[in-house]
């Protein structure tokens, strides 16, 4: 992005939450402590609670994917999704038309697996950074099977936010504006 763009950027976000009253260390000291916070936590959130709250978000997320078939390269294959930060995993896959998830004590060997931290996560379901861009900044990892990992990643391009509850969308979108533009002014203050 040139110079222009960024400064436009950074403007709206900043009118938009308001950033300029927040100081960087102290934004930059959150971004760090929320995955410590988190990591332990997890610990105690019984897989079927993840599991119901996931299954039930992706469901909602992926409705009109679901009912048009697109989940089906996925049958009879596991995807892993993790989040590095949090040390937190999920396996994925399709099957009877639904989305199910395998618990960690299954040892599932999974077909493609996705690896990010949980901010970089966050900036793509809020479109602030693309899959590709993560991918090649090695920041997103994805290994395995590549056709079945393109796919997924195409399916995740394809989503909707639009099709979130309106106050997930802005939660989502506020957050990931944090984050991008945390790391923004962090980069700029290094150089």
């Amino acid at each position: 992005m040139d110079q222009t763009v960024n400064s436009q950027l950074s403007k709206r976000l900043n009118k938009q939450l308001n950033l300029n009253n927040i100081p960087l260390s102290v934004r930059q000291h959150a971004l760090s402590f929320v995955p410590k916070i988190l990591k332990p936590s997890l610990r105690f959130v019984p897989f079927f609670a993840q599991k119901s709250l996931l299954i039930a978000a992706l469901h909602s997320v992926f409705k009109e994917a679901i009912d048009d078939g697109d989940f089906e390269f996925l049958t009879d294959k596991w995807l892993k999704i993790s989040i590095t930060d949090i040390d937190l995993h999920w396996w994925l896959s399709f099957q009877n038309n639904n989305l199910v998830m395998a618990a960690p004590s299954q040892a599932i060997q999974e077909d493609v697996s996705f690896k990010a931290a949980g901010d970089d996560l966050l900036l793509i379901a809020g479109r602030k950074q693309d899959p590709d861009t993560l991918f090649f900044q090695r920041r997103l990892q994805i290994e395995g099977d590549t056709e079945l990992g393109l796919e997924v990643k195409n399916l995740i391009d394809a989503i909707d936010l639009d099709q979130l509850p309106s106050s997930v969308h802005k939660i989502i979108n506020m957050l990931a504006e944090l984050v991008q533009q945390t790391q923004y002014e962090m980069k700029h203050a290094q150089q």
